[in-house]
């Protein structure tokens, strides 16, 4: 019985389909990375993130990473537009995506403050397109030679991909289980009643009754749309909330390119011939005189691939160890107890999107004890306003900037400096209360994997309940 199960398994996950939903995939996922670089471009965001910054936040396994001189990082965001657009095109493709993900990759590893879950989303399918031959079909490398144009591919290829889309929903979606989101609408309540200045829906906003229908659908959206867009009978209704809710969240929030990311990786749950249906559902609402003189008989493309190579038979096993590590690395969370959202440890590349409101204030108290001097030292001395933003509430970046204290003060001779924070943070609008423990010496601790001692217990009261806005 298992070896038939097995076998049926494979022949399910080997089974051809039709090439023309990945070969959409690719070329949207291109365009939209090519737009998202021109942008990057002329918003002047490089002088923003790489330029103007004194200090860069490092990650505990990349620290070495370094951000190149200006006109390298302005040729480095160019470069990746470039690289994008050749993915969309399918030309020279497998330089193209490869280059495209390290230097994508490079770009959000120079500094911490910069993370953004959409981000680390397409750093992991672009990882996923360097395996996946996407350019086999509807692609100028297959133009150019011939060979290499297939109508099927294996049906995991899309699996893969939707396991991936499914895990940010539903791990964002879990994240809002927790009573500050669905008992007291928090931070919801917070960021909508700010949006009350926009026009037809701005005076909604500001009612208790929309916060927690807002918070509540937000909820029940992640949770159970990936479920809804895997069932044939509901994909299109459930699709056309994926853009109502995306659309919304653009309009409410800053979030840059992550509505345009989900929307569009949303498709890869629709039919393998799904670009196929569209093309000819336009093509038959064209005036006579402009449609093709000969129409397709059949939307799906069929075929029998040739047999997988040894490479080809070896990804799958790579793609259910990946597919087992994004399930792990949101989980790991739990390891540390306490409130993720409170101490941090393990909150990125968990999902967890958009489910906490934090604002601190940072006072750094540096003492030299055979000198008998102390200094009280700003954040902003070091960092960007954006910067501090980011590490005033974020317990080992407020570790990183000690440590860089700490050393700038020996290069002046006061080599027994210590150095300690008074660290004030608020979460989804609750008081402030002390983050870091006063009397830890930020120079002699070390951040490691284990639960950090020096980070106090979160607040356990509730959140202050807003008045709604008239």
């Amino acid at each position: 019985m298992t070896s038939g199960l097995v076998g049926r398994m494979n022949d399910f996950l080997w089974r051809p389909v039709d090439v023309a939903a990945l070969a959409a995939f690719r070329i949207i996922f291109g365009t939209l990375m090519c737009f998202a670089s021109v942008r990057f471009l002329l918003s002047g965001w490089i002088e923003d993130f790489f330029v103007e910054p004194r200090f860069f936040f490092k990650y505990s396994f990349a620290p070495w990473v370094q951000p190149l001189p200006p006109w390298g990082m302005y040729a480095l965001y160019l470069g990746m537009a470039v690289l994008a657009l050749l993915v969309a095109l399918g030309l020279f493709y497998r330089v193209a995506i490869v280059g495209f993900m390290l230097a994508f990759s490079y770009a959000e590893l120079i500094d911490v403050t910069n993370y953004l879950n959409h981000y680390y989303l397409v750093v992991l399918l672009a990882f996923l397109l360097c395996f996946l031959p996407l350019h086999r079909a509807w692609s100028l490398d297959a133009r150019r030679n011939p060979k290499l144009l297939v109508t099927t591919f294996p049906a995991w290829y899309g699996y893969v991909l939707r396991i991936q889309v499914g895990i940010v929903y539903f791990f964002a979606g879990m994240a809002k289980a927790q009573p500050d989101w669905l008992l007291h609408a928090q931070p919801l309540s917070i960021w909508l009643s700010s949006r009350i200045d926009l026009p037809v829906i701005g005076p909604i906003l500001g009612q208790r009754w929309a916060w927690y229908a807002f918070s509540w659908a937000g909820f029940l959206f992640d949770t159970t749309i990936v479920l809804f867009l895997s069932w044939r009978r509901t994909r299109l209704p459930a699709y056309l909330v994926v853009l109502a809710f995306h659309t919304m969240t653009r309009v409410l929030f800053p979030i840059g390119m992550f509505p345009f990311i989900m929307t569009s990786s949303a498709l890869i749950f629709f039919s393998p011939s799904w670009p196929r249906r569209v093309a000819l559902w336009l093509t038959h609402r064209l005036p006579a005189a402009w449609r093709p003189r000969t129409l397709p008989t059949r939307l799906e493309a069929h075929g029998i691939p040739a047999a997988p190579s040894r490479w080809a038979r070896r990804l799958l096993p790579l793609a259910a160890a990946y597919g087992a590590l994004q399930l792990v690395m949101p989980l790991r969370t739990h390891l540390y107890g306490g409130n993720v959202l409170w101490h941090e440890q393990g909150m990125r590349f968990s999902w967890r999107v958009m489910v906490r409101e934090k604002n601190g204030a940072i006072t750094y108290i540096v003492h030299s004890p055979q000198a008998n001097r102390t200094w009280h030292i700003s954040p902003r001395r070091y960092l960007t306003q954006a910067q501090e933003r980011e590490m005033s509430s974020q317990p080992d970046m407020i570790l990183q900037l000690g440590k860089f204290i700490a050393h700038e003060y020996r290069q002046q001779g006061f080599a027994d400096v210590e150095v300690r924070v008074d660290a004030w943070v608020s979460l989804n609008g609750r008081p402030g209360q002390r983050l870091i423990d006063p009397n830890a010496n930020l120079d002699k601790l070390v951040d490691t994997l284990k639960p950090a001692w020096w980070i106090l217990p979160a607040p356990t009261s509730k959140p202050p309940s807003l008045n709604p806005v008239s």
